[in-house]
């Protein structure tokens, strides 16, 4: 995975789940609230500390993430 230089992931917080850099804001919340139509303006106001980058350096850490392994996928039939 490539190197992203606003996600942390530190054992001691967050129970090590992948973070915003110095903030205790889970990468997969600003996913989550992307997913359910949120814009950045309204993610922003809900999270003040968070910075437009922050929230695209999140999908793009997200999207690398589910690259690097299989995940399945329901059959159709």
């Amino acid at each position: 995975m490539k190197a992203f230089t606003r996600i942390t992931v530190d054992p001691s917080q967050m129970g090590g789940v992948p973070c915003l850099s110095g903030m205790r804001i889970p990468v997969a919340t600003v996913v989550s609230m992307v997913s359910e139509g949120m814009s950045e303006a309204e993610i922003l106001k809900a999270y003040p500390d968070l910075e437009r980058e922050d929230i695209r350096e999140a999908l793009r850490y997200a999207a690398e993430a589910v690259r690097e392994r299989e995940l399945p996928v329901a059959g159709g039939g």
